[in-house]
């Protein structure tokens, strides 16, 4: 696949200011009768900003805008509070330097400081990040993955992952449902290569399933809910033949990479707007299946999951417009695993691999409020 390029940093100013920066919103809120108004807040990386390599930039076919249409059909009042972040990084979504948010010095500190001004009236949280903590770093120049550099950085992402989620959790109350996600394997594109792209397809496979079992078990311990995003792009099925125009019969998984996302077609492994539908209905479905108050686990009190995070939460200001266009350097490895690459044990370590299943490039985003 393609190199990432070096993009200079550019300062875009969103068309839209987000409603939370503006001054006496709580008063008019109040005044005009929209005191039943909730919010859906969405965070991530360039999945959650709509990242679409066709037009090279973010688009609105996000599944996080296809989730909220969803959502708002019947939760009337509900408004999207868009905070994706195109090049986002566990790292960067905690401490801040990828995009720009008036107000607030990261991404997650611009969520927390909406749920503060929203509280109780959060209704929901998704979440899908940790596919650049991986590939932007751990690429080697032969587009191999680095196995010291996964084994390092994995750990670093586990812990980021479950500092980040269990801000968040906390920030919320019984009556908010939180939804993180797996991760699709384009690497699975490789099939069409012939032998040798068959057998880098087959080796990436346990790498991306260990890693969406590390991912799951770091949501699911702090209290959040797991969107099976691997599961609905039928990841691990090579059994099943579907016939494929102008390849023939490819695996099933194989046949969703190409139906579902840009790696068959433009080397790219971001989701179209096809697969953003897919990767919302994995969303809607957890969404769906209401907890009772209090039903979901708290988070495990450990210093990497419940220590406050680096920009912490404030109550005095809102969350605004604003984004930039941060660099990015490194190769995407052809293939998934290679013979250099180990086999990650342990849950934490199992994170690592989640690297193969998405790179996302450094494009502009826009941080929105919709109604």
């Amino acid at each position: 696949m393609r190199s990432l390029q070096s993009v200079g940093p550019r300062l875009a100013l969103a068309a839209m200011t987000i409603v939370l920066g503006t001054p006496g919103l709580a008063a008019a809120d109040e005044a005009t009768g929209a005191k039943d108004t909730t919010y859906y807040i969405s965070l991530g990386d360039s999945l959650a900003s709509g990242y679409q390599p066709d037009v090279d930039k973010d688009t609105d076919v996000a599944y996080t805008d296809q989730l909220y249409a969803q959502l708002k059909q019947r939760t009337p009042g509900l408004k999207h509070i868009r905070l994706g972040c195109t090049a986002e990084t566990t790292e960067s979504l905690i401490k801040g330097g990828k995009c720009d948010y008036p107000h607030a010095k990261s991404q997650l500190d611009a969520a927390l400081q909406a749920m503060a001004q929203h509280h109780g009236k959060v209704a929901y949280v998704t979440l899908s990040v940790g596919a650049d903590d991986i590939l932007l770093n751990c690429v080697t120049p032969a587009r191999t993955l680095d196995g010291a550099c996964l084994n390092s950085k994995s750990q670093t992402m586990a812990q980021n992952l479950a500092q980040i989620a269990g801000a968040l959790r906390k920030a919320g109350t019984g009556n908010t449902q939180f939804v993180g996600s797996t991760y699709h394997n384009p690497f699975l594109a490789a099939w069409l290569q012939g032998a040798a792209g068959q057998q880098a397809a087959k080796e990436s496979a346990p790498l991306v399933a260990a890693a969406n079992t590390g991912i799951a078990q770091v949501y699911k311990s702090t209290g959040f809910k797991v969107a099976d995003v691997a599961g609905a792009f039928s990841s691990n099925d090579f059994t099943t033949l579907v016939n494929v125009p102008g390849a023939g019969e490819v695996p099933a998984n194989v046949a969703k990479i190409c139906q579902l996302t840009w790696a068959c077609t433009k080397q790219d492994p971001h989701p179209n707007a096809e697969g953003h539908k897919v990767i919302a209905g994995a969303f809607a479905a957890q969404l769906a299946q209401v907890d009772a108050p209090g039903e979901s686990p708290s988070p495990t009190p450990t210093p990497s999951a419940s220590a406050t995070p680096e920009p912490g939460a404030s109550t005095g200001s809102g969350t605004g417009a604003g984004a930039n266009q941060p660099t990015t350097n490194g190769d995407l490895a052809d293939t998934g695993a290679s013979s250099s690459t180990p086999v990650l044990a342990g849950a934490g370590l199992a994170v690592a691999a989640a690297g193969t299943a998405a790179v996302y490039f450094a494009r502009r985003r826009r941080t929105s409020e919709q109604r």
